[in-house]
């Protein structure tokens, strides 16, 4: 069918005089269409649904004989379901498809109309928060989409506007008590849609049956009321104009940025403007103006935003530790598999299990660890069976950084049994010495174990190295460092203490004689056997001792 604007048009070029050639040219019909509007009446109206239909152009419908049938089902009853009319239909014959008398239910059916009442707040009584997000250019040539939270006071318009990295409960609760702090306080009510970080689930009627847990714990500490909305349902807010639809025309799309610092600037110089400048469209006033009406109904706020801490439910791990945002704390490790809760504060992380509490340094970006002092000491004396140990130590040292896990590495590929020979070397240490018992060193200076030494014990360590008359500072008793004799030579050459490469000063590599030189010594020269096992002895307590 022509439309009717186009016949129309043919109509009045024909009454000015225009041939039917040219006519047809210029509305780009046919000829003979020309000749066929211009015999009809004049164009009264442009509803081309209704002259269609008027007209019974196009194939009839199979449920058109049934009209007046759906017309009697819905007048008896309105709310029929369209199966049901389908179903009775078919009883009296209808042999057509279920889309064509669905569509004809459709049609017939009286639409009901709600009323919508649109109500102004009071001072003080509603406060309107969203979330918002816009792909922003900026003039440096880059394109960041930007994230932000908007609230504004039902009454006075007042607006404040803020930057958020994403929509989480935690980036909500904090905007809006950084938003309530500006302010002045809170309002009794702060109306939402339904987001997952207030409600995660309602029933039919509207009523929320789960709450998010984390705004919920905010919402008690702050003492305020939430009135939630239906989701795509803005008339339920009252006559507050859509937020954040206002926000991006009148902010971000009314201005060039350079960079984020300078929209950050912009930023503050619109909230200026908007709340102590321009008077709103609402309401004729200035916001600043109704602001003063309605300040002092405002509630003072309980929680002071650095205070503000989210309670989230956790519980000990079997390492000893909790995880929170993919960063991991430290525990005690007899606080094992205990649930307790994390507070959340903008700088820091206080976990409560039982009677286990620890506070530790807030983590961010990539995933880290961060372990207390006092923890590790605790873990490594819980660790069951020295190799546990002795690999919870190296945890420890590798949480230092790359430079700990580089020196790790090296070392561990130059000496691979480094850790290994020196525990050994130590157990060895603390034993009496084989060849104690056989000294037959006649010094009277250092008595060995054959004439018992300061201990009474013959054999023992200490008999071998310590003498009342000599001090070793810094060792047990105070006492001096023997003096190191002179190396043996050849195959009696002690081996001297090296320093571990790439910054390990402090771990030292003690080495110990061999049972074949010892035993080349003894047969070499006995009487000289008493100064080979001290000055092995004294190498080993530089290495603890390192």
């Amino acid at each position: 069918m022509i439309d009717l604007l186009k016949r129309h048009e043919i109509q009045v070029l024909r009454r000015a005089g225009h041939s039917l050639p040219d006519v047809a040219k210029l509305a780009g019909v046919a000829v003979r269409s020309v000749q066929r509007v211009e015999a009809e009446a004049a164009v009264s109206h442009v509803d081309n649904e209704a002259e269609r239909e008027l007209r019974g152009i196009g194939r009839p419908s199979k449920a058109e004989p049934f009209r007046s049938f759906v017309v009697e089902q819905l007048a008896k009853q309105p709310e029929l379901m369209s199966l049901e009319v389908l179903r009775r239909a078919r009883l009296q014959g209808y042999a057509g498809g279920k889309s064509a008398l669905y569509a004809l239910v459709h049609a017939i059916r009286p639409k009901r109309m709600r009323l919508i009442t649109r109500f102004e707040g009071l001072p003080g009584e509603f406060s309107q928060h969203d979330f918002g997000e816009i792909d922003v250019n900026f003039m440096n040539g880059t394109k960041k989409r930007i994230h932000f939270f908007a609230s504004r006071m039902k009454y006075s318009r007042w607006t404040e506007v803020s930057l958020v990295e994403d929509q989480t409960v935690e980036s909500l609760v904090r905007a809006m008590v950084d938003h309530f702090s500006s302010i002045g306080g809170i309002p009794l009510l702060a109306v939402f849609d339904r987001p997952k970080t207030i409600a995660l689930r309602w029933g039919r009627d509207g009523v929320v049956t789960e709450w998010n847990p984390t705004f919920g714990s905010v919402a008690l500490d702050l003492g305020l009321g939430i009135e939630l909305c239906w989701p795509r349902s803005p008339e339920q807010k009252g006559s507050v104009e859509n937020l954040v639809k206002w926000v991006k025309g009148s902010f971000f799309k009314q201005r060039r940025f350079l960079d984020q610092e300078d929209l950050l600037r912009q930023l503050q110089e619109w909230h200026v403007e908007i709340n102590t400048q321009r008077p709103s469209r609402a309401t004729g006033e200035i916001p600043d103006e109704r602001m003063k009406q309605e300040r002092p109904r405002l509630r003072p706020l309980k929680v002071a935003p650095a205070d503000l801490a989210l309670r989230v439910p956790v519980s000990v791990g079997p390492t000893g530790a909790v995880v929170y945002d993919t960063q991991t704390y430290s525990m005690p490790p007899d606080s094992l598999g205990i649930p307790g809760t994390l507070y959340l504060y903008r700088d820091k992380v206080r976990i409560v299990a039982g009677r286990f509490e620890a506070t530790h340094r807030r983590l961010f970006g990539a995933p880290a660890k961060s372990t207390l002092p006092e923890h590790r000491a605790q873990r490594v004396a819980a660790a069951s069976g020295k190799r546990a140990k002795r690999y919870m130590q190296r945890e420890h040292l590798l949480e230092v950084g790359g430079e700990a896990l580089d020196y790790l590495t090296e070392l561990t590929h130059r000496r691979p049994r480094v850790s290994l020979t020196i525990w050994r070397r130590r157990r060895r240490a603390r034993r009496p010495h084989r060849f104690s018992r056989s000294c037959r060193c006649e010094d009277p200076v250092r008595k060995c174990g054959k004439r018992g030494g300061p201990t009474g014990r013959p054999g023992s360590r200490s008999s071998l190295l310590e003498h009342p008359g000599a001090s070793r500072p810094g060792v047990r008793g105070g006492e001096a460092p023997l003096p190191v004799p002179r190396p043996l030579g050849g195959a009696h050459q002690e081996a001297r203490p090296k320093a571990v490469p790439d910054g390990g000063a402090q771990l030292m590599r003690v080495g110990v004689v061999t049972a074949g030189s010892s035993a080349r010594a003894r047969q070499a020269d006995p009487s000289r056997l008493h100064c080979f096992v001290a000055r092995a002895a004294t190498w080993r307590n530089a290495g603890r001792r390192s």
